[in-house]
């Protein structure tokens, strides 16, 4: 009986292997049978013919890996996963015996079942346990003889085998929650020349995802990636559940850190350094190390660096906890990196910096509610306290704009598929190629950004009209230019919908959406030849039928359609009045309702845009920490001043403002001290987001999240743009991190401010250059 070959070691590592939980040897799928026999494997020279019998073998799955590798995920922008690997090791091994190698048998084999899959319409991730991958394995199975493909089987073109229509009807269009985390796109769009040039409007590469559409992926500490949930995501979850929320955002905070150079540990020591230096004095690389709260006992007096998140303990006193412990916190003396910067509240994520003191000679109190080793006896005394530093999109997906000066490895999950759209890897020079050919340079591609239309208020309808008559193009144009997107979002009414106030009942709720949808029609044109998209507040149906118009848990679906038919009617006529009987594929006026908060995705994983409807900014305010300013007369110098972590979050501050005038050069602490309040506010709030990686970075206490779909508020890997619509925060653009971050206001500027009716404020984004402007016009 022949036996598996012993795999070979291979030379390096490729840094992006197919995640697998299998061991080095497994046991195959098909056992071998005893009574099958054949001859004893002749050399290459005196190969049996092709009918001959193969003599099956036991091939371990990680043997079969890196082929595997090569034909599915380089060539077919597939991925498999460790069930998909071990059946096709245990096919392989039953059919292909122990030429699977040498003869190239393996590698044809693989070649049929790829092309099998793709052609059944199957994702991007290839899961063993599919009844597509079995039909495909059954099919295949019948037509080999001697381990090749019987050719007269084979029905030609990219795939051989037709596995009825239902199978590959089930395939066709797969849901987006169904979260594949590797591989290509989901856009429903195959890979092939001729379907580029069917879509030539821009429009058509622009995708709204709901969050409860949008796949859940988790953070897999041991093999470090990311991967597909295993549990469905509920409405009722298990209360392990809600601690599983707060993991995960440690560990995607904790993985982004270890990454950055100010906390990677040089290649040689200090010591070693000196004895290999010639030419001078070793240089002394200054590198921060994260200590675990549990490492803390026994080592009083002694300085530390600690990656925790702020709580609460039930005596009132501040806390830090990670995942081996909590420690009472002592900020009397501590100073936040910037000073006035940033945000700093219970439920998030900060570095701090300080010296451990045990009191009393007590050791550690087990039991606490503070984290897994329980809460750690005496205190953490805080020199300083910081933000995360941020990463780039680049830096974790990679891109034609990535430069990595240090030569490092390249983007961290290249091949990882955050939103169902496609991973860089897979589609992102196809989708630049697409996005450089259809976004010309002679004219913008908007999407336009409103927010808190109160369609029971008649100004803010006055206002509505003069945003939308801003958008709509001379007749006489030539080629006119509309957005590609007009953004809408609530709070739809100025009152608690369906909450029992007056004017605010199911009825009248109708009538107000009745109302706009006769604003909209005034203008045909504009609807005919854009997408509207409707983002719900806390204000809107059905959750402020209970909540009154209290903060209700996000994310939240979106506002029910028997209020808005008659819009959707609307948009309808104006398609039949623009593009006649016959439908202009792709071109016609298209309405969107979406849930709170949602995603806006163009080219695929080209550009991506977060959507929140909040009021961020007042929660920030009454539920930060407030730090004691220091005397004036004490030296920077100070022995507990930071240093390494204040000059590598300096370094990072760079921040362009665009409040319809010119960019403002990086702002240090003299130049943050002129600014105006509002601007304060702004770049406050956007470090804040942005150095979290979340849009509600807070305890459930103050904001209820819904425990199985936390996951869609995060902001890993940073978007393209993120929109916060606050109706307590100024309106702004500011650009952080390569991340544009934009707040519309409200689009009514009448309310309140004595100025005249009609007036109206808005974003306006530019998808080609990453910009935007906040405009006001009326």
């Amino acid at each position: 009986m022949a036996t598996a070959r012993r795999p070979e070691k291979p030379s390096a590592v490729p840094s992006d292997l197919i995640p697998s939980s299998s061991p080095a040897f497994g046991t195959p799928v098909h056992p071998i049978n005893p009574r099958r026999t054949a001859s004893i494997r002749a050399p290459l020279a005196l190969k049996p013919a092709a009918g001959s019998t193969v003599l099956p073998i036991l091939l371990p799955p990680a043997t079969l890996r890196p082929l595997a590798f090569r034909t599915f995920t380089k060539k077919h922008n597939l991925t498999l996963t460790a069930s998909a690997l071990h059946a096709l090791a245990g096919f392989v091994g039953k059919h292909c015996g122990s030429g699977w190698r040498e003869d190239g048998l393996a590698e044809k084999v693989l070649e049929e079942i790829a092309k099998s899959w793709k052609k059944c319409g199957g994702r991007g991730i290839v899961e063993g346990d599919n009844e597509t991958l079995n039909s495909i394995l059954r099919t295949l199975e019948g037509s080999m003889s001697a381990g090749t493909i019987i050719q007269g089987s084979t029905l030609g073109g990219q795939s051989s085998f037709n596995f009825g229509p239902e199978i590959a009807g089930q395939m066709t269009r797969p849901p987006l929650d169904s979260g594949t985390s590797f591989g290509m796109s989901s856009l429903e769009v195959e890979d092939k020349e001729e379907e580029e040039d069917v879509l030539t409007d821009p429009r058509e590469w622009v995708k709204v995802i709901g969050a409860f559409e949008q796949p859940k992926l988790v953070y897999n500490v041991n093999q470090k990636h990311f991967e597909k949930s295993s549990s469905k995501p509920s409405l009722f979850p298990d209360p392990a559940h809600k601690t599983d929320l707060f993991r995960q955002r440690y560990h995607i905070v904790h993985q982004r850190i270890l990454r950055n150079e100010a906390f990677q540990a040089p290649t040689f020591s200090t010591a070693r350094s000196a004895t290999l230096s010639r030419t001078g004095p070793a240089v002394t690389a200054q590198t921060n190390t994260i200590t675990p709260i549990a490492n803390l006992l026994g080592r009083t007096g002694s300085t530390h660096l600690l990656l925790g998140m702020f709580t609460v303990s039930a005596t009132g006193a501040l806390s830090l906890s990670d995942l081996t412990g909590t420690i009472t916190l002592d900020i009397q003396h501590a100073r936040p990196i910037p000073e006035n910067g940033a945000y700093f509240a219970p439920g998030m994520i900060v570095l701090v910096e300080g010296s451990y003191e045990e009191e009393g000679g007590t050791t550690s109190t087990l039991g606490g509610s503070g984290g897994i080793g329980g809460t750690i006896g005496g205190k953490f005394v805080a020199f300083s306290v910081g933000h995360p530093p941020c990463e780039k999109r680049t830096a974790t997906l990679g891109g034609a704009e990535e430069v990595d000066k240090n030569g490092l490895a390249g983007p961290a999950f290249g091949w990882t598929d955050f939103l169902g759209v496609g991973s860089q890897r897979a589609t992102g020079s196809r989708m630049k190629k697409i996005a450089s050919k259809l976004l010309g340079a002679e004219k913008a591609h908007n999407v336009v950004i409103a927010s808190d239309l109160h369609l029971d208020v008649p100004s803010t309808l006055s206002a509505l009209r003069t945003l939308l008559r801003a958008h709509t193009p001379d007749p006489t144009d030539a080629h006119p230019v509309y957005p590609l997107a007009i953004i809408l979002m609530g709070n739809f009414c100025s009152k608690a919908s369906l909450a029992g106030a007056p004017g605010a009942g199911s009825i009248g709720y109708k009538e107000h959406f009745d109302t706009l949808a006769y604003v909209l029609a005034e203008f045909q044109q504009l609807i005919a030849h854009t997408t509207l998209v409707f983002v719900p507040g806390d204000n809107d149906a059905w959750p402020s039928a209970f909540s009154s118009g209290a903060t209700t848990p996000l994310p939240r679906k979106p506002v029910p359609q028997l209020f808005t038919n008659r819009i959707l009617k609307t948009v309808a006529e104006a398609n039949r009045q623009v593009w006649g009987v016959g439908k202009a594929k792709g071109k016609e006026g298209e309405v969107i309702w979406t849930s709170n908060p949602s995603r806006l995705t163009w080219f695929g994983v080209r550009g991506e845009m977060a959507i929140l409807r909040d009021d961020v900014v007042g929660r920030l305010q009454r539920t930060s920490i407030r730090f004691n300013k220091l005397p004036p007369d004490v030296d920077d110098e100070m022995p507990y001043a930071p240093s390494n972590q204040q000059q590598g979050l300096e370094s990072q501050d760079a921040m362009d403002l665009d409040l319809n005038r010119p960019a403002e050069p990086a702002w240090n602490q003299k130049q943050q001290e002129e600014l105006d309040y509002d601007t304060q506010t702004a770049r406050a709030l956007t470090r804040t987001m942005l150095s979290q990686s979340h849009l509600s970075p807070f305890p459930l206490s103050a904001r209820p999240l819904q425990w199985d779909f936390a996951h869609t508020l995060n902001l890993y890997p940073l978007p393209t743009s993120v929109v916060i619509a606050d109706s307590e925060a100024p309106a702004f653009v500011v650009k952080y991190f390569g991340c544009t971050v934009m707040n519309p206001g409200s689009i009514g500027e009448s309310g309140g401010r004595g100025r005249r009716e009609g007036r109206a404020r808005w974003v306006e984004y530019d998808i080609r250059s990453c910009t935007g402007i906040v405009r006001s016009e009326g």
